[in-house]
């Protein structure tokens, strides 16, 4: 069994932050857990001890990563500012009210091109995850966009609460 992995992820979200998430995010954010459960690669650079259980929170405007091993000891916290992630993530959610938008009126080939543009941008976010992550945790791209989808998850449901 593959120990560079993840075995749990969780959203360390209030209940009532679930419905400032449309159909199509909580689609995404199922998708995503799912899918790092099943299939990621997720090796933190200071243990060897997977597979791993993760939560992500914000706190702050910090995405908090609480890090445990198979042994259920906890590993050290990582919090990195989302201010790097701003323009990425409004210009995620653009492109996903223009998608909802163009999904009622719009023709296959408008769809494919406003769909190419947000895989573009959610690309971009999940580079930007490595970088940062360079040193402290190592993943492939594919679990990158992931994590990425849920740092989008998150902060949508942190500013329903704001307003």
């Amino acid at each position: 069994m593959n120990a560079s992995r993840i075995a749990r992820i969780a959203l360390d979200e209030p209940e009532s932050a679930l419905a400032a998430n449309s159909g199509f995010m909580l689609h995404e954010q199922r998708q995503a857990l799912e899918q790092l459960e099943n299939q990621s690669h997720f090796q933190p650079c200071n243990d060897n001890q997977g597979p791993y259980h993760v939560r992500l929170s914000l706190q702050n405007g910090y995405l908090v990563v609480d890090l445990q091993n198979s042994l259920t000891q906890p590993l050290q916290t990582l919090a990195l500012s989302l201010r790097p992630y701003r323009r990425i993530i409004q210009d995620y959610f653009l492109m996903i009210r223009s998608y909802e938008q163009a999904r009622l009126t719009a023709g296959p080939e408008k769809l494919e091109a406003i769909d190419m543009g947000r895989r573009g941008i959610h690309n971009e976010g999940a580079q930007m995850l490595l970088d940062r992550l360079e040193g402290k945790i190592e993943m492939d791209f594919e679990t990158a966009r992931k994590f990425f989808t849920l740092i989008c998850v998150l902060h949508r449901a942190d500013l329903s609460l704001m307003s």
